[in-house]
């Protein structure tokens, strides 16, 4: 019996597309100034504030899309789970983190419908 080793995506997909140029991050795409301290403007933040916030934003049913039984909860949990769905390992398109639902080809894509709306 041979013991090989574990295959990777670029052995099952060597032609895959190189996303990495995407991930790199300069200075000039940062929205935050040199002098920014995320610690402590997060320890500014008034969770009860927020908490408030959310809670209305998910109850506030509008007329252009109504909340199913008066909350939004169920669109957002939807969109989560289809965002997740989307990631394809081919080509690396899809999934969550680039919100890329909202854009071709995802937006097109039959169990995607509606969720512009979220």
């Amino acid at each position: 019996m041979t013991h090989r080793a574990m295959r990777s995506n670029g052995d099952w997909w060597p032609k895959q597309l190189n996303l990495r140029i995407l991930r790199q991050n300069s200075s000039l795409s940062n929205p935050m100034d040199a002098d920014f301290q995320y610690t402590r403007a997060f320890k500014s933040l008034d969770f009860a504030a927020l908490k408030r916030d959310l809670h209305a934003v998910m109850t506030d049913s509008q007329a252009w899309w109504p909340a199913d039984f008066g909350h939004y909860g169920g669109l957002m949990i939807r969109m989560a789970w289809h965002a997740a769905g989307t990631y394809r390992i081919g080509d690396g398109r899809g999934g969550a983190g680039s919100a890329q639902q909202r854009f071709a080809p995802l937006n097109s894509w039959p169990d995607n419908a509606n969720l512009d709306k979220a």
